[in-house]
């Protein structure tokens, strides 16, 4: 059984360890290694977002994932999400279960939309994980990302509609 709920300030170092096992990877998040923890509030925390976090029956932290208005203005109608699971429960389907919740909490919330700006083409799980739900790849930025490993590969736009 796992519980998604928002994140609390109590939350903050088990969120800290996610992002920062996460960025240190170099395949997937644009952070650079060295990110300090003080950083965590704008990337993850920031007042525009909704930050939630998902724990396992053990109480643990193992996903976390936020969302925000994809841009100010005439663009908030459009949702933007950022998902993070600690490495050694990638493959659980707890990112199947953050999409979902956070879906469900962004039609909710009265978007339209939701766009992911920057889904490194490399992350094939993902790539693949956001079209079963319904995300289509929209553009392609060539060489977008500087993979730690394969230097630089392309990034796609993903967009889902809520309506």
């Amino acid at each position: 059984m796992m519980l998604i709920r928002k994140a609390t300030e109590t939350d903050h170092d088990g969120v800290w360890e996610i992002f920062s096992e996460v960025v240190k990877k170099g395949d997937t998040y644009v952070f650079p290694d060295d990110t300090p923890r003080a950083d965590l509030k704008k990337y993850w925390f920031a007042p525009e977002m909704e930050t939630y976090v998902a724990e396992n029956e053990n109480g643990e932290i193992v996903g976390t994932y936020f969302l925000k208005p994809n841009y100010p203005g005439r663009g908030k109608h459009i949702s933007n999400a950022g998902y993070m699971i600690k490495p050694f429960h990638q493959g659980k389907g707890i990112g199947k279960q953050l999409c979902e919740h956070s879906i469900q909490i962004a039609k909710a919330a009265g978007y339209h939309a939701m766009q992911f700006n920057i889904v490194v083409s490399t992350n094939t799980a993902a790539v693949k994980l956001w079209q079963t739900f319904g995300f289509k790849i929209i553009g392609t930025t060539p060489k977008g990302f500087q993979h730690k490993e394969l230097g630089l590969v392309d990034t796609y736009v993903m967009w889902r509609g809520l309506k």
